[in-house]
């Protein structure tokens, strides 16, 4: 399983930092790191047991409704 963020729905909250520490952060200037590697949508890499409960709980968190669960 993977995750992917809709970076044009994204708009920097950050709960998702909160959520899953390990596969989501903020840089500097407060926006979303995958920023730095995509635009329009990041997709992650295939994820272990871990990563994918910690991105379900992203996913719930979001306010925007940007992260979603593929594969």
């Amino acid at each position: 399983m993977k995750f992917a963020v809709d970076l044009d729905r994204c708009e920097n909250h950050g709960q998702c930092v909160f959520a899953a520490p390990g596969l989501f952060s903020l840089d500097d200037e407060g926006q979303l790191a995958h920023r730095h590697g995509a635009s329009g949508r990041y997709t992650s890499a295939v994820l272990d047991g871990a990563g994918e409960d910690a991105v379900s709980s992203a996913v719930d968190m979001c306010p925007m409704q940007a992260i979603r669960l593929v594969g």
